[in-house]
């Protein structure tokens, strides 16, 4: 299975270029493409009425938009179960108060979209391509970076919570057993609770980080002509190299007879940037919407023949 990231500037026209991929893709193999972005068009550009459950468009064709609040409220819910049912014993503090705001708390968003992500690569293996749709540039990056961050702030976690456990069985060999009418304090690792869920998610977080920067993984980059994009794409760029991540393809998507000059400028300096990056460039007079039905129609062929 191969995992496709369409991205850019909003507006560059990702997710048209990310269901023309989709749409060329499906002939020959079976697709899924997921729309992740909040401003959601998948379902416009294919002229269908999406719903947060997958739906299929063709036999080979398969769409999806992701309702990112939806996501979100769920991802919070699971989180607050959890922190409920580790720290029982510390509910005279009324955690509740601590729980309302964390709606509020950076990260949420980031973290719910990459859970999505997951979730949808480990359980839609039948298919050959995944194909995501993907918000803006930073929004972006924020969540491509959680799993080599998270990793190293699990790594973290679980050095302070052993040295936690080892203080508690250097208090226990004092003084006897700890204990309340709710919780038994552990001593040891394998029998904490905490800790067996760091090196849950450690090992999640590896498994899924693996994937990114894997060989069966892509970041396509689209851009369009004009300084604007440049910018926001020069510094999506170094991100991504930052990250590890691996970027095979850059769009100049709506290029013209008028902006031809400027997208050889933009093209250009996006070489220096990625030396060894193939570009397509698509021409807007190639419309990729007919106007009549809305469905879409075959563009390029070179959008996908570098993704094979």
């Amino acid at each position: 299975m191969k995992i496709l990231f369409f991205t850019g500037k909003g507006g560059v026209g990702k997710s048209t270029m990310a269901a023309a991929a989709a749409w060329q893709l499906s002939r020959k193999s079976r697709v899924l493409i997921v729309s992740l972005d909040p401003a959601h068009n998948l379902g416009d550009i294919f002229g269908v009425d999406l719903k947060d459950n997958k739906s299929q468009y063709t036999s080979t064709l398969f769409l999806k938009e992701i309702d990112l609040q939806k996501l979100s409220r769920e991802y919070l819910q699971r989180e607050i179960n959890v922190l409920s049912g580790t720290y029982k014993y510390l509910q005279t503090l009324n955690l509740d108060n601590y729980f309302s705001v964390l709606r509020y708390s950076p990260g949420i968003e980031e973290y719910a979209l990459l859970t999505s992500i997951e979730k949808t690569i480990k359980n839609e293996t039948d298919f050959d391509y995944i194909i995501f749709d993907t918000p803006p540039t930073g929004l972006t990056l924020r969540f491509l970076a959680l799993p080599k961050v998270t990793i190293t702030w699990i790594d973290r976690l679980i050095q302070i919570r052993q040295k936690i456990l080892e203080k508690r069985y250097t208090i226990h060999r004092i003084r006897g057993p700890l204990s309340n009418e709710e919780t038994v304090l552990n001593y040891k690792e394998a029998d904490d609770d905490i800790l067996k869920r760091l090196w849950k998610l450690n090992s999640n977080y590896q498994a899924l980080n693996k994937i990114l920067q894997g060989e069966n993984c892509s970041v396509i980059l689209v851009f369009n002509p004009d300084v604007l994009s440049l910018k926001e794409s020069e510094r999506l760029i170094e991100g991504l190299n930052d990250l590890n991540l691996p970027l095979r393809l850059l769009i100049n998507n709506k290029v013209t007879e008028d902006n031809k000059e400027m997208a050889d400028h933009v093209e250009g300096n996006m070489r220096k940037k990625a030396k060894d990056v193939p570009i397509d460039r698509v021409f807007l007079s190639k419309a990729l919407l007919d106007g009549k039905d809305g469905k879409l129609y075959d563009i390029q062929e070179d959008i996908t023949s570098k993704l094979l």
